[in-house]
């Protein structure tokens, strides 16, 4: 069977979709659910068996040699958490409890890291440097950065590993089945209701010196194509390491947000607003993954424009009533 975490939430339902159109049924999801919307993800998907998050831990004998690869998805990615002895838990401590099983069951473990590990960029976004430069700026990109930390050196100290190891600095990830993140959806389901409530969006102003007002670059990814990678990587068990997950191309939030406008059929109308003060000290100016690590591991397909995206998920999805994939 495959195990994906987090396989209510956003990306890890889309995996469990992207699973079952493999033809692949053996699917346990594990999330935390709780009074959240959820579980909607998975209305259309088929699955064994839905596990609490809290109760998998505990029920991890059951599975002892029967487990293919464990898909692990779930993490708070809330940027602005500030609990970060639950971050530290949740996202650093669960994992390593995850990975120890794998590696003692000979499992396949692929897992999320996250482009928040590379902090402002100054150290670049580059999947071979030194992981140990990074300075993330919220306590999630951190918890994240030590879950690298602790891999890198347990296989570097010959400890026992899971059959494969993939992890995926995923970048700015959009697409259908977000609808439940609230403030931590994208800004293209965001820009999808301001429009269609008031007819405009509203951008942050910047604040840096070179950069225009909406100039803020990101490497925008479509969901779908996290999934492929994803599936490239179980059809390809010799694929071990840590890679970036984006399109290698930054593109700014006019952009995007221009985008949603014309998949919406509506002129561009935006205006820019005050960033909260609280946010201006640990803002991302630019992203931008590095791909070439991945490319060179045999990934060869091309990934959606930002247009293409924007347009799949709006007239596919948003409009048609935030339709799950």
């Amino acid at each position: 069977m495959i195990i994906v975490t987090g396989g209510a939430g956003f990306i890890g339902s889309c995996v469990v979709r992207m699973l079952n159109d493999m033809g692949r049924k053996d699917v346990v999801v594990v999330d935390h659910i709780a009074q959240s919307d959820k579980w909607m993800n998975l209305r259309n998907k088929a699955y064994t068996e839905y596990i609490p998050r809290d109760d998998f831990l505990a029920r991890q004998p059951e599975f002892r040699g029967n487990v293919e690869c464990i898909i692990h998805m779930g993490a708070c990615s809330a940027t602005t958490e500030k609990d970060f002895d639950f971050l530290y838990k949740n996202n650093f401590g669960y994992t390593k409890a995850l990975w120890t099983f794998c590696a003692e069951e000979g499992a396949s473990f692929i897992y999320a890291s996250s482009a928040a590990t590379y902090g402002d960029g100054s150290q670049g976004f580059d999947d071979k440097a030194d992981f140990r430069l990074l300075r993330p700026l919220n306590g999630y990109g951190y918890s994240k950065q030590l879950f690298d930390l602790w891999a890198e050196r347990e296989i570097a100290a010959g400890k026992p590993v899971p059959r494969q190891h993939a992890g995926f600095k995923f970048f700015n990830v959009y697409g259908p089945n977000e609808y439940f993140k609230g403030s931590m959806a994208s800004v293209v389901f965001h820009a999808f209701n301001k429009i269609t409530q008031t007819g405009k969006m509203g951008l942050f102003k910047s604040y840096r010196s070179g950069v225009a007002d909406g100039g803020q670059l990101r490497d925008f990814v479509y969901v779908k194509d996290v999934c492929r990678v994803i599936r490239f990587a179980l059809e390809h068990p010799e694929l071990s390491g840590l890679f970036n997950l984006g399109t290698g191309k930054a593109r700014t939030f006019c952009d995007l947000t221009v985008a949603t406008f014309h998949a919406m059929g509506r002129e561009p109308d935006i205006e820019f607003i005050e960033m909260p003060a609280e946010l201006r000290e640990k803002y991302q100016y630019y992203t931008q993954a590095d791909m070439a690590k991945l490319r060179g591991a045999g990934y060869v397909e091309p990934f959606y424009t930002l247009e293409e995206g924007v347009a799949d998920y709006v007239r596919n999805y948003l409009m048609k009533g935030c339709e799950v994939w």
